[in-house]
């Protein structure tokens, strides 16, 4: 616990130091990640949101100081509400719950500001699934499943498994109006929600990667029978208008590409 305190305490002054140094004009960092809820270990970072009065364009990095990586989220008040809003539409709020949960230093008036409204956000959970996002997420999950089906060597099993497994906890999770997460903390928000479907969820999980994906299967076609079925007839997506090229490529007849090599 002590050791814990110590290294919270740390990540603070490193925070500190940032914007005191790296991140001068600022107005205020929200300091977040494992280290600041007391669970982190020899191997976590610190995440920072630092925000300044305005910037020309919001930008991402990463370095090291007071020996912690450190990633950095930099924006102004626009900027932050756009990344807020795609963590919204993706049902998978980063960059919230950085804000909702992070300490404040520097200037407290706007940081108290945005961080109400980051708790708030998560607060009302995340919106119903509906429209393209929805059925594309349930147009893979479909397809995953379908190659599950097939004959196939252990090791393309488990490496449909391991791509299908996340997005099945996002269906889960969402599908129950809950949020979900990236990486981690998918299985990790599964297990605070339901723990028993946790269970199941990873234990079938573990087979499919050892080859055996009937239980993961099973699963996959019952979460999907939630809304409608397995989702294949009827998807469509549009490209964006500005996917094009002037000059288009231009393949000859005996070129790899074009004979399909």
């Amino acid at each position: 616990m002590q050791q814990q305190e110590n290294r919270r305490d740390a990540a603070l002054r490193a925070a500190q130091t940032c914007l005191a140094t790296r991140f001068a004009g600022a107005s205020h960092i929200f300091v977040a990640g494992s280290i600041m809820r007391g669970d982190g270990n020899a191997f976590s970072d610190i995440d920072l949101v630092v925000i300044y009065p305005t910037l020309d364009q919001a930008w991402r990095e990463s370095f090291c100081l007071d020996g912690f990586p450190i990633e950095a989220f930099v924006h102004d008040a626009e900027t932050l509400a756009h990344f807020v809003e795609k963590d919204v539409e993706g049902g998978a709020p980063v960059i919230v719950n950085m804000v909702a949960h992070g300490l404040i230093v520097g200037a407290p008036g706007p940081a108290n500001a945005m961080q109400q409204e980051a708790r708030a956000i998560l607060a009302q959970g995340p919106r119903p699934l509906a429209g393209i996002s929805y059925d594309t997420m349930r147009y893979f999950l479909s397809d995953l499943a379908d190659d599950l089906r097939a004959e196939r060597p252990a090791d393309e099993i488990a490496a449909i498994a391991a791509q299908l497994y996340p997005r099945l906890i996002d269906l889960m999770l969402l599908g129950r109006h809950q949020w979900t997460g990236k990486g981690k903390w998918g299985p990790r928000l599964l297990r605070q929600f339901d723990p028993e479907l946790a269970a199941h969820t990873v234990a079938a999980f573990r087979d499919a990667v050892q080859g055996k994906p009937e239980v993961l299967l099973a699963l996959t076609d019952q979460e999907l029978a939630r809304y409608g079925g397995s989702y294949f007839e009827g998807y469509r997506v549009l490209a964006p208008r500005e996917a094009r090229m002037a000059m288009p490529l231009k393949l000859s007849p005996a070129s790899p590409a074009a004979s399909g090599q």
